[in-house]
């Protein structure tokens, strides 16, 4: 099941995106972006070099100037073959010349500018001795918010990433977990997720027994057991755009306390799910989900935040947290996904993508949240 290719993003989706970011920039006061090789430029442009070597690439986009990417000369060619090329001016620099004297003749000498977060150092000190007068802030600081709210054809891949991640999780449950090593489920859920379309498998996470008690133990060697608890957490990206779901099952029957919170995250991820709608503050989901672990006695073992944003990425912006202000917008995407974890002995997580509605959410998992019983 890997389901018809989307239509892919044209120039003119690119040239939108820049434009927004551009415009996103001077509200924020921003003389500009400049952004390095990773997922911002691939959102921006659909140019992903190669290699990411120590020669400058930078996209540089300012209010009221035409996009430009300054990029390595034998790098060229590809850089102009990229969806979003038509979008944008290329500035090729050659091996022996200075590459960031290219980069300081696109820019406000005395300008403040958003960088990306995993720009190299040495290409920002680049940039500062070329341009004294010029200050930076990274992106997550300036503008956070830059890739959060997706668009239609987003938003349907990003359905088709969470629908994939679901066929797997009914394929997975049918195999044998007791007597294997997690390691083996492990490597399981990762040829599923590769057979339902992803190209990317970011992580697959098969915490049985006391490991269910670390929300990122991934996976180990450690044999699988009748009667363990056994946290699920797997994802990646289908088509360029993420999926990451959760849910705990159990090698045959649980005891009474394991269903017991098993049922309390059922119903702290429903009560996070029902606080999702516009205008609500981000921290609010947490609060709603974590209310119902606390008043049952068990918020000291809740021990991360509610949820993360995805996109071309499986973490980004916005995150659902205590202190997080940002109100939810339309074409937001994010994770539920809050979870009780008892050192030393199990632990449980129940996590769905949602996306915000004009009126509500809407969530892109939908695999039972009731407790599986495997073999």
């Amino acid at each position: 099941m890997t389901g018809s290719k989307p239509a892919p993003f044209t120039a003119d989706d690119y040239r939108a995106r820049m434009e927004r970011a551009a415009r996103a920039a001077a509200d924020a006061g921003l003389a500009g972006l400049l952004v390095a090789p990773g997922p911002d430029l691939v959102w921006l442009t659909g140019y992903a070099p190669t290699a990411i070597t120590e020669r400058l690439t930078l996209l540089v986009l300012a209010p009221g100037q035409d996009p430009a990417l300054v990029v390595p000369t034998l790098e060229a060619p590809d850089a102009a073959h990229a969806a979003g090329a038509p979008a944008l001016t290329l500035h090729d620099w050659t091996d022996g010349k200075d590459p960031y004297a290219t980069a300081a003749a696109l820019l406000d000498a005395g300008g403040r500018f958003g960088i990306s977060d995993n720009a190299w150092a040495m290409h920002l000190l680049g940039l500062q001795k070329a341009l004294p007068g010029t200050s930076y802030a990274s992106l997550s600081d300036a503008l956070p918010m830059l890739r959060a709210v997706k668009d239609a054809a987003e938003l349907e891949l990003l359905a088709a990433a969470g629908a994939a991640a679901d066929a797997t999780f009914e394929e997975i449950r049918n195999v044998a977990f007791g007597g294997r090593r997690e390691s083996e489920v492990g490597a399981d859920l990762a040829a599923l997720l590769r057979r339902f379309g992803h190209e990317q498998v970011d992580f697959t996470i098969v915490a049985s027994g006391p490991n269910g008690a670390h929300p990122h133990h991934e996976v180990g060697d450690r044999v699988i057991e009748r009667g363990d608890m056994v946290v699920l957490d797997f994802g990646g990206l289908k088509n360029g755009y993420g999926s990451d779901t959760s849910r705990t099952v159990h090698v045959g029957e649980p005891t009474d306390e394991e269903r017991r919170v098993h049922d309390l995250v059922r119903e702290a991820q429903e009560a996070g799910f029902r606080a999702v709608r516009p205008g609500v503050a981000c921290q609010e989901v947490d609060r709603a989900a974590r209310a119902v672990i606390a008043d049952a006695g068990y918020g000291e073992y809740f021990i991360h935040r509610t949820g993360h944003g995805i996109g071309v990425t499986t973490h980004e912006p916005p995150y659902m947290i205590e202190g997080e202000q940002q109100p939810l917008v339309p074409g937001m995407c994010f994770s539920v996904e809050p979870g009780v974890y008892l050192p030393g002995r199990f632990g449980a997580r129940i996590e769905d993508i949602v996306t915000v509605t004009e009126t509500g959410g809407r969530r892109l998992n939908d695999t039972t949240r009731e407790m599986v019983i495997v073999d």
